[in-house]
């Protein structure tokens, strides 16, 4: 049985940090192309980050310079380093899974793309 375990939310300030990992069970995350994804209450589902299995990365705009997505396939496990967190990052982050078919710029912001997912994570920005 394929899953994904997202952790590491929470509630910081605003500049603050915090680091989610996404851990398979049931398949090998390098072989895939892992995205984070999130969700705040009344918005549609957007691509954060991906990373290929030949690790190439993508990264949508408004996180750019602030957030690093990085793959430990020791662990299988992806991480989301988020700095300089802002009240506008609040959403529930998930991670997903899915065959990579084209290039992570192409994929990353549709979540179609992406068959397995993770149950998410609440990160909350608040002063």
């Amino acid at each position: 049985q394929l899953q994904l375990v997202e952790s590491g939310g929470g509630l910081v300030q605003p500049g603050g940090s915090l680091r989610l990992s996404c851990v398979a069970f049931g398949f090998t995350l390098e072989h895939f192309i892992i995205g984070w994804f999130r969700q705040a209450p009344g918005k549609e589902r957007e691509g954060v980050s991906c990373i290929s299995h030949s690790d190439g990365t993508y990264y949508t705009d408004s996180v750019k310079g602030r957030f690093t997505i990085s793959r430990d396939n020791a662990k299988n496990t992806v991480h989301l380093e988020m700095n300089s967190l802002k009240l506008e990052d609040t959403a529930v982050y998930y991670c997903a899974a899915g065959i990579l078919t084209s290039t992570v710029e192409f994929m990353c912001p549709t979540r179609r793309y992406f068959g397995s997912w993770g149950q998410g994570t609440q990160v909350t920005i608040s002063s």
